[in-house]
């Protein structure tokens, strides 16, 4: 039987040791799952982007610079069949890739005479319930119409679409 302590002391160092690397191996674990702020919002970002885009085309007059685009058709005559025909078709297809699950929910606002802005709901592809995670995309159409007023002049009217995917 050996009667002094010069060996506990390499115990405790060993285990010291022990813990360091646990604890070195547990942070170097955790830290690899990190995310920054804008590799969470990429998703928004680029369906924002198509949202827009698909506005912008719609928004194209197809052979004159005077002629009327078809945004423009479609606010004046209210065909809302069309604008949901045209934008799914111009948002959910991505080349010969699978087709995008987009939903969304268009409407415009505009201002009355008496400086007060009135928004009509246009058309949407289902009701939102609350639980979607919903991107804005907007574009500014000038629309010969009597919109808000019984005034038949041209006027900005602004087109909303709320868009979010299954």
């Amino acid at each position: 039987m050996v009667r002094d302590d010069t060996g506990q002391l390499y115990t405790i160092e060993g285990l010291a040791a022990a813990l360091i690397m646990i604890i070195t191996a547990f942070l170097v674990v955790n830290a690899t799952s990190v995310y920054t702020a804008g590799d969470t919002h990429i998703n928004d970002m680029q369906l924002e982007a198509l949202g827009s885009d698909a506005l912008k085309m719609m928004d194209v007059a197809a052979n004159r610079s005077d002629a009327e685009t078809p945004l423009q058709d479609i606010i004046r005559t209210d065909n809302s069949t069309r604008f949901k025909t045209m934008f799914l078709n111009y948002s959910n297809v991505s080349g010969s890739g699978p087709r995008h699950d987009i939903q969304f929910n268009a409407s415009y606002t505009c201002r009355n005479l008496d400086n007060s802005t009135k928004n009509v709901p246009f058309i949407s592809t289902r009701n939102l319930t609350g639980g979607e995670h919903t991107v804005r995309a907007t574009k500014w159409v000038i629309v010969n119409k009597p919109v808000c007023s019984s005034v038949t002049v041209p006027r900005a009217v602004l087109v909303e679409v709320l868009l979010w995917r299954d």
